[in-house]
């Protein structure tokens, strides 16, 4: 996350760097807290702010999250949208240094285990449960049965890519799910489905987040500003109580598969940061690492922090202000609140 340290606040970074440029190229996925960057791109909201900044950036929908991830993580993408503890697996696990430039939302309900049939979260005990296997799906079912005394050796995981997940609630062979929004409220609609669990249980623990590479924001900070001029003038639209706000949320909730209503019902399920102070808040906030020492725990449990690796310390995750968990030396994955802090003091 660190940035050039005339920007502050943003640790030691030494990377080797490259060249300014002034073509970018960002990766989204559908999801309620990512829905903006599509909308903005399609309104112009994109390219206002990239003119702002002499930049010209392009906006990609991706119907395959971890495919996006993928991509930004092999250098095909200057940024890309994901969750925090996807963004410490995949990229920052690749050795690919990465900065959180956007903290936009937490889910509040927006990720849920779900069973065919009644019952409560007890009853999923012995059955397959289809998610995106070591996604945030897989965390959540993680949390969900240690609540309730369980692990995942009383479940099968079954890897199930999330364009897929409708159609597959609705075959006879699976009868619990974990997924996330637009999926969730599709699957809840269901007649035979019951929501048992969700991350309104465990809330500011899956977080949203616009990501750049650290290398090129560091050589680019304009970068970094057209993306929270991009987010800002965006979430602020779509939360107005006006005409313009209701057609946002209807035109994102069309995108999504939906209509304006169930947009708005995901939305309820969301802690969206649309004002630049809130968001500088939590990401300073003490909580914040205490989250990330769950999701690193989580991972290394899982293998997925990189082959031998010794601990949950082997990537260092930096805070805003040098706060480090894990090593230091090898800082992967920075938490930075510097544009959303120019945002606030509306000096973008």
């Amino acid at each position: 996350m660190a940035l050039l340290a005339a920007l502050g606040t943003l640790g030691f970074l030494t990377p080797a760097f490259a060249a300014p440029k002034t073509d970018f190229k960002v990766a989204w996925s559908i999801y309620v807290g990512w829905m903006p960057w599509g909308y903005a791109s399609d309104t112009g909201i994109v390219k206002k702010w990239a003119d702002k900044y002499g930049l010209t950036i392009e906006v990609t929908q991706f119907n395959d999250y971890v495919e996006s991830i993928n991509q930004y993580t092999a250098g095909s993408y200057d940024a890309v949208t994901l969750t925090n503890m996807d963004g410490l697996s995949i990229p920052a696990a690749g050795g690919v240094d990465t900065t959180a430039v956007i903290v936009g939302d937490f889910s509040a309900g927006n990720d849920a285990v779900l069973l065919k049939g009644p019952g409560t979260l007890a009853d999923i005990k012995g059955r397959d449960v289809n998610l995106v296997e070591f996604s945030v799906s897989h965390y959540l079912l993680a949390r969900a049965l240690d609540s309730v005394g369980m692990t995942e050796q009383d479940v099968k995981v079954i890897n199930t890519a999330d364009p897929d997940m409708v159609g597959a609630f609705q075959t006879p062979d699976v009868t619990a799910m974990v997924t996330w929004n637009p999926m969730v409220a599709e699957i809840a609609a269901l007649p035979d489905a019951t929501k048992v669990f969700d991350s309104a249980q465990i809330p500011g623990e899956i977080i949203d987040l616009m990501v750049a590479n650290t290398e090129v924001l560091a050589d680019n900070p304009d970068f970094g500003k057209a993306l929270a001029g991009i987010w800002y003038e965006t979430a602020t639209l779509m939360t107005a109580d006006t005409p313009e706000g209701a057609a946002a949320r209807a035109a994102m909730g069309a995108a999504s598969g939906t209509d304006q209503a169930g947009f708005e019902s995901q939305m309820a399920a969301t802690k969206l940061f649309d004002k630049p102070g809130d968001a500088v808040a939590f990401t300073t906030s003490p909580d914040l690492p205490k989250t990330m020492d769950l999701v690193r725990g989580f991972l290394f449990d899982k293998g997925l922090l990189g082959s031998g690796a010794p601990s949950a310390d082997v990537i260092g995750i930096e805070m805003p202000g040098g706060v480090v968990l894990g090593d230091a030396a090898n800082i992967k994955l920075r938490f930075s609140d510097t544009y959303m802090k120019l945002a606030a003091d509306g000096a973008l």
